[in-house]
């Protein structure tokens, strides 16, 4: 190629006689514009309107690229007419890559590439030339520009920039389906030779597919290519430019194709009968087995639908199909019972839900098994006979009578024992028993329909050779009514008749109520008391729908004369036996309008004869009421003012001593004050208490040693009036208190009699007169005794 290039480069310097010209025409207005360019000296400027030859001669250069030569590669030459060949013109360049990718002689002008170009890089260099006069440093002529263009050689190889690929066609597609189109791109110039031309074709992958040698467009090249054999299959690519010729570079890449599933395939079971073993105590709606069908189809296609087709035991069971796994899961629908039955046998039918119409004609996709299940004995609780029992009972029957009974059976293959006994929980009460081996009902109580009409409770029923398994059943025992309770009017009446009542006429419709359960049908009956008088003013009409009618015989009746009416009903229910009661109705006489309203019914018609009319008893109740208002405020203020009298009273309270003329309960009463004040005043002094509280007991000495003198005892007694008087704790109320203290060493020592050794008799109280007018009453209330009772010891 390097040689082909040369050769031509060298006939257009021969044909253009070493002036380098275009390799095409330049269009006229360009020369005419490089003519008017060009520099001219000084004669020629006179004659500037004058055309002048051009001096310049352009040619556009080419150069190889990827020139690998050990000298700089020859570009082209630059001359110009001014150029004498003396060495006068000095030749200049600029522009794109100018002294660093191209040199010029400046003598010469000859052009040279000083490195290695790449097309791919940059396809063409546009510079600019001058030519000077090498003493001057002046342009000759004006700056022209030039084009190097880099010219291509196959130094790319194809390209696929999108791959590896990934594609998926159908399975059982026919030869011919489009899969995928591959494009590769080769960076060298398309327009110059057959360097980018590209040619595709497979190198790994046939016979499955092909690819078109043009486009690149891969086909499948085999029908019918299956799934289930085969789904991954990779295709080498390659693209080769020169059109494939011999030299031409390659490309390669990769294409993984994907065969998608169709359902094709129908399920199929793996074996033609499943055995399952189910224990007969299985719940309702539990699992008992799994079945699968086979599906080689994958995803959608391969969704399994199983169905029970109709047989034998097959209304006992259930299939569904588990979505994650595309198992049948057989379940139950009814309870089992080896007893009853020990086997099985169904047919299962599985088929595909998203079926394909283009393959129809492989034949139906659906397959059928048979399942056969044994029903295993697992040792059961008993059975009742009955779901649940009712029984009815008189009230008042005597306790012990049997009222029923409930049955259970072991039904497994042993055949064991049944005890039976009642839930405590249910009958609380204990009014019922039962006989644990017969499983017959009695009363523990007497039972009463009006308190408790229903019983329910339950009994349970275990197995002797496992009382582990129990059961239960509901019994419910209704009470029957025994006809105990007459019947009674069902509400109290208000009845009335007005006086210009016709004989006849309705004035009240009653009813009766039984608390007797009345059975359905039963009636009751009305009917006057017997004991009335011969020409009753009322009687009775019975309607027979037990309600009755009370109709009055006469007219006339008067408030004057008689104002209440008193009628005896006697009513009878229909039950056995037969009640009754009697009944007394109260009428009323009223005063009506021509309509029969009442006008009035109440006290007003006693005092209707006096002439007084309702605003003038009005009247006279308001006056009875003030009177006695007025008499209450006169006795509260008298009450008021005896208060206010004795509350001033100018005299202190606390002075006046009230006497209650109470004897007290002697030495033995030791509840009635405290005398510890007497025997301890230390105590006293410590433990200050309130006379209105009772104290706590005290340990008091027997003896006192006796007192000097009688100065510290009216000390210790104004001492206590202070304390008491500006107490602010102190009752409100009046109170005497009690200053029983001698003193230290007191002659008389202890006036208490509880520690006297000595009869009242050896007792002087004489001295007591001394010790002022307060201790003179207490002197002359011991004296006093002493005469009265001389023999008496304390």
């Amino acid at each position: 190629m390097l040689t082909r290039n040369c050769l031509s480069l060298l006939l257009w310097v021969l044909f253009d006689g070493g002036l380098l010209t275009p390799l095409r025409p330049q269009p006229r207005r360009t020369l005419e514009a490089e003519s008017r360019g060009n520099v001219v000296t000084g004669a020629e400027r006179k004659m500037s309107s004058v055309r002048v030859k051009r001096g310049w001669v352009w040619n556009q250069f080419f150069v190889l690229e990827e020139y690998m030569g050990s000298e700089p590669q020859y570009v082209g030459k630059l001359h110009s007419d001014l150029d004498k060949g003396v060495g006068s013109v000095k030749y200049t360049l600029s522009g794109d890559g100018a002294g660093t990718v191209f040199t010029i002689d400046e003598t010469t002008g000859d052009i040279h590439a000083i490195r290695s170009l790449d097309r791919e890089e940059k396809p063409f260099y546009t510079l600019r030339a001058q030519a000077v006069d090498i003493d001057t440093r002046k342009p000759l002529e004006p700056e022209s520009e030039f084009v190097i263009k880099v010219q291509d050689i196959n130094d790319n190889e194809p390209k696929f920039l999108d791959g590896p690929y990934v594609a998926s066609v159908p399975e059982m597609s026919p030869v011919g389906a489009y899969v995928l189109q591959v494009k590769a791109t080769d960076a060298d110039d398309p327009t110059y030779g057959n360097s980018a031309r590209v040619v595709y074709s497979i190198l790994q992958g046939q016979p499955y597919f092909s690819i078109d040698p043009k486009t690149g467009v891969i086909r499948t090249a085999l029908p019918n290519m299956d799934r289930e054999v085969k789904e991954q299959y990779q295709v080498l690519i390659q693209a080769k430019d020169m059109g494939g010729q011999l030299g031409g570079l390659a490309g390669t890449t990769t294409v993984n194709i994907t065969l998608t599933d169709v359902n094709d395939n129908p399920p199929r079971f793996p074996k033609s009968i499943f055995h399952l073993k189910v224990p007969e105590s299985s719940l309702v709606g539990s699992a008992i087995g799994r079945i699968r069908a086979v599906d080689p189809d994958s995803g959608k296609n391969a969704e399994i639908e199983y169905t029970i087709v109709p047989g034998d035991g097959g209304n006992l069971f259930d299939i569904s199909t588990d979505g994650n796994t595309q198992e049948g899961v057989i379940k139950l629908k009814k309870p089992l019972d080896f007893e009853t039955k020990k086997a099985y046998t169904f047919k299962v039918e599985a088929s595909n839900v998203h079926l394909d119409h283009r393959f129809h004609s492989v034949g139906p996709f659906k397959d059928t098994a048979t399942v056969k299940i044994n029903v295993l004995d697992v040792d059961e609780p008993p059975v009742f006979s009955k779901p649940f029992y009712t029984m009815e009972v008189y009230e008042d029957t005597p306790v012990g009578t049997i009222i029923g009974a409930v049955t259970a059976q072991d039904l497994d293959v042993a055949n064991s024992a049944v005890r039976y006994f009642i839930d405590w929980k249910s009958d609380v009460d204990n009014f019922f028993t039962i006989d644990g081996t017969e499983g017959t009902i009695a009363t523990n109580e007497l039972l009463d329909r009006e308190n408790t009409a229903q019983y329910n409770f339950s009994i349970i029923a275990s197995k002797i050779s496992n009382p582990l398994l129990i059961s239960k059943v509901n019994v419910i025992i209704n009470v029957l009514d025994v006809n105990e309770f007459p019947p009674e009017i069902a509400v109290p009446y208000e009845s009335y008749v007005c006086e210009n009542a016709k004989p006849g006429q309705v004035i009240q419709i009653v009813g009766a109520a039984d608390k007797d359960l009345s059975p359905a049908g039963q009636r009751f009956s009305f009917r006057l008391s017997p004991e009335i008088t011969a020409k009753p003013n009322f009687t009775v009409h019975d309607y027979r729908n037990n309600s009755a009618g009370i109709v009055a015989r006469r007219s006339g009746y008067s408030r004057r004369q008689q104002e209440l009416y008193f009628l005896p009903v006697v009513i009878e229910d229909s039950s056995y036996p037969i009640q009754s009661s009697t009944n007394t109705m109260t009428i009323r006489v009223c005063r009506c309008d021509s309509d029969g309203t009442i006008l009035s019914c109440n006290v007003e018609a006693i005092f209707l004869p006096v002439g007084l009319s309702t605003g003038a008893l009005i009247a006279i109740l308001l006056c009875i009421v003030i009177l006695l208002v007025i008499v209450v405020l006169y006795v509260a203020l008298r009450r008021q003012k005896k208060k206010d009298t004795l509350m001033t009273s100018k005299e202190d309270i606390r002075d006046n001593v009230i006497h209650y003329d109470d004897e007290g309960g002697g030495e033995e009463d030791t509840q009635a004050f405290d005398i510890g004040a007497l025997r301890n005043p230390k105590a006293v002094e410590e433990n200050k208490t309130r006379r209105d509280i009772k104290p706590e007991a005290l340990r008091l000495p027997r003896s006192r040693p006796p007192a000097e003198d009688n100065t510290n005892i009216r000390d210790f007694i104004n001492q206590r009036l202070r304390e008491n008087d500006g107490d602010p704790s102190a009752p409100p109320y009046d109170s005497l208190a009690t200053y029983a203290y001698e003193g230290n060493g007191s002659v008389a020592e202890s006036l208490s009699s509880i520690d006297s050794l000595a009869t009242e008799a050896d007792q002087d109280y004489d001295y007591l007169s001394d010790w002022g007018p307060r201790f003179k009453v207490l002197a002359d209330m011991f004296g006093e005794e002493e005469s009265h009772n001389p023999d008496k010891v304390t």
